[in-house]
């Protein structure tokens, strides 16, 4: 079996690390990735998928990844859930591996 992603993508916010209970780093992102294809209206959509950063790799990306910047992301996908007003919701994250830093913002201007 293989549970393995490649994204490639903006960041839609500047990453912040927090520290949990047992003293492991952090970092929620979320990445923003522009589709091939245009709507019936004529644009360009977007799917933004939220990508967890653990320990090394989200220190690193919190310190040289701002909002807006295009990053290579290569983990694994993976699945929860919990309840929430009585109704089970599902998550799918991407737990990242690796981060690869690709261009900022103010390269590309």
């Amino acid at each position: 079996m293989l549970n393995q992603v490649v994204i490639v993508g903006r960041l839609t916010a500047d990453p912040e690390v927090i520290k949990t209970e047992s003293g492991k780093k952090k970092t929620t992102v979320c990445v923003a990735i522009p589709r091939s294809y245009k709507n019936p209206e004529g644009i360009y959509e977007s799917d933004f998928i939220r990508c967890i950063l653990w320990n090394g790799v989200a220190s690193s990306t919190s310190e040289y990844c701002h909002k807006g910047d295009i990053v290579g992301i290569k983990g694994r996908l993976q699945s929860s859930s919990y309840e929430k007003a009585g109704e089970v919701k599902y998550v799918t994250d991407v737990i990242a591996e690796k981060v690869t830093f690709l261009s900022n913002k103010k390269a590309d201007e």
